[in-house]
């Protein structure tokens, strides 16, 4: 498996071309992803490092092969779905901190671990809409029991 440098915000681009070009050619490329929440790098899994640097060699958007390989183990943390690991609950109250309405607050309506999306409902909003958002765009900062606990 090979780290591949891009630039950053193109990577679904460079992933289609490299993909493109590994099928045209017929190379021993044996796929091309880009992990969820790591920007500016995808992954390149490939029978050898010759076959790895000809499905990348002079595309647009593609910086470079990051010297060393690396086992699947390693970055199985990000390339595997985690339902488990979403500790956001209904109620919550979060900060959005990946969005247009950056900083806004607001409550937790509804959540979809499938999807890693959550539901919420904007404070200070004139007519309360509900947002659907995925969960890396929100930031607990409020649980609805430390609330009722005071």
């Amino acid at each position: 498996m090979f780290i591949i440098k891009v630039t950053t915000n193109k990577e679904e681009r460079a992933v289609d071309m490299i993909s493109d070009r590994a099928e045209k050619k017929n190379l021993n490329v044996y796929s091309v992803l880009r992990p969820h929440g790591l920007r500016g790098y995808i992954f390149l899994e490939a029978e050898d490092r010759e076959s790895a640097e000809e499905a990348v060699f002079n595309l647009p958007y593609v910086k470079g092969i990051i010297g060393k390989t690396i086992e699947y183990e390693e970055i199985k943390g990000m390339v595997q779905p985690t339902v488990e690991s979403v500790s956001i609950k209904e109620g919550d109250i979060v900060e959005l901190i990946g969005s247009t309405l950056k900083g806004e607050k607001a409550k937790v309506l509804r959540i979809d671990k499938q999807k890693e999306e959550v539901v919420v409902s904007l404070f200070g909003a004139v007519v309360p809409l509900p947002l659907t958002l995925k969960i890396d765009n929100v930031k607990v900062i409020r649980r609805e029991e430390e609330e009722n606990a005071d």
